[in-house]
């Protein structure tokens, strides 16, 4: 009992809650350890995991953990969320950066170090997956937010189209928010260019967002699918392709990487010159963003 990796879920939240369900349905990790700052809500969490995984007969075993504990993990997923109320009506995933970032900055300090893959979820996902980098020192720190996009991208495609999704190929990198940036110029359906049917769904890629967020009140599910997927490349369980926010110039946004045994690799399509321009816009908008986040209040030595 308990063979495998071992993964780590910072945060009890709606989106760390349906994230571990999913990693005890399907057994990816041995272990799951569950960390948070409300311990009640941890020990409750990991109760109710351990009843899931007696009835789907999942072998994983899932314990409630300390930061520190994180350090025997292979992977560390990062889903926290401070408590605050997020009035913005723009740039909505940014609304959270001021109160999430001194958590976030904390957590990194903790795990400075770190050598395992750290998977960054909590919003704005880009300019978190920077300050953890840059505070922690951690070699292989991804967000998730890109890859969300470009499933949603897919599936829109396909459904309009009439086809399966697993005949498209198109990615949306940049920033995971209202500045993400469809490929329509190398998007294929069964190998061919199917730019005008692309064009067609990106209206309702920016809107899926706001359906689920008024019906449900937070996105939670298709993170946590992006999530489970994302481990299993940076894992070397599965080799693939997933878009992630990682160091782009002096920036981190999503782009396309490629796992080969766990190794990752950028592949970015080619993009026409309105699709490079777009991609450069968003970089200066999360560069501009990204000075005004609370400066760290410690620094630990390299």
């Amino acid at each position: 009992m308990g063979d495998g990796p071992v993964v780590g879920v910072v945060g009890a939240g709606a989106v760390g809650q349906v994230l571990a369900a999913g990693l005890v349905s399907v057994t990816l990790p041995g272990r799951l350890v569950i960390v948070s700052r409300r311990t009640e809500q941890k020990r409750a969490l990991v109760a109710d995991l351990e009843d899931m995984a007696l009835s789907v007969r999942s072998r994983i075993r899932v314990e409630a953990g300390r930061v520190a504990d994180l350090r025997g993990c292979d992977a560390v997923v990062v889903a926290l969320r401070t408590d605050f109320t997020n009035s913005a009506v723009q740039d909505i995933r940014r609304g959270g950066a001021t109160a999430n970032a001194p958590a976030l900055g904390a957590l990194a300090r903790e795990l400075h170090g770190y050598e395992g893959s750290v998977l960054v979820v909590t919003n704005p996902v880009d300019l978190m997956a920077r300050r953890f980098a840059e505070v922690s020192g951690c070699a292989r720190v991804y967000g998730i937010g890109s890859n969300l996009d470009s499933a949603r991208y897919r599936l829109l495609l396909a459904q309009y189209a009439r086809v399966s999704s697993d005949r498209v190929r198109g990615h949306v990198i940049g920033e995971h928010s209202d500045r993400a940036v469809p490929c329509l110029s190398s998007t294929t359906i069964d190998g061919l260019p199917v730019e005008g049917r692309a064009r067609a769904v990106v209206e309702g890629l920016q809107e899926r967002p706001a359906l689920i967020r008024a019906g449900i009140g937070r996105t939670r599910c298709g993170p946590a699918g992006a999530v489970v997927s994302t481990l299993r490349k940076s894992l070397g369980l599965v080799d693939g392709v997933e878009e992630l926010s990682v160091p782009y110039g002096d920036v981190w946004l999503g782009i396309p990487i490629a796992f080969t045994d766990g190794v990752p690799a950028p592949c970015c399509p080619p993009l026409t010159r309105y699709e490079r321009l777009s991609l450069d816009s968003a970089a200066s908008s999360l560069r501009d963003a990204y000075t005004h986040l609370p400066a760290p209040t410690e620094r630990i030595p390299a």
